[in-house]
């Protein structure tokens, strides 16, 4: 496998992590009747994300890479709002 076929692997594999955050999204909303976003959804996205955004910094295509790394950042603020919501003692009532 010479380097170009690595890095096309590579983007394949980060497109199908990102395209695996909508079936998921699907298949819980699904189930729940509702729709849902699960936290799963956010970490599939930063994974799929991120790896995308190697394969365009090896691609050096400015556009591609702008997209997703802005897009990323969106992935892993949602996870931090997440985390945060997770963490905060709710308040007690005395």
């Amino acid at each position: 496998m010479d380097t170009e076929q690595i890095w096309l692997a590579v983007g394949m594999f980060g497109q199908l992590l990102f395209s695996g955050r909508w079936l998921l999204q699907w298949m819980t909303s699904e189930k729940a009747g509702r729709s849902v976003i699960p936290k799963a959804f956010w970490y599939l996205s930063l994974a799929g994300g991120a790896t995308v955004l190697s394969y365009a910094i090896y691609k050096r295509d400015p556009v591609f890479i702008l997209g997703s790394a802005m897009s990323s950042i969106i992935y892993l603020r949602n996870l931090v709002l997440l985390y945060r919501e997770q963490t905060v003692e709710p308040p007690r009532i005395t």
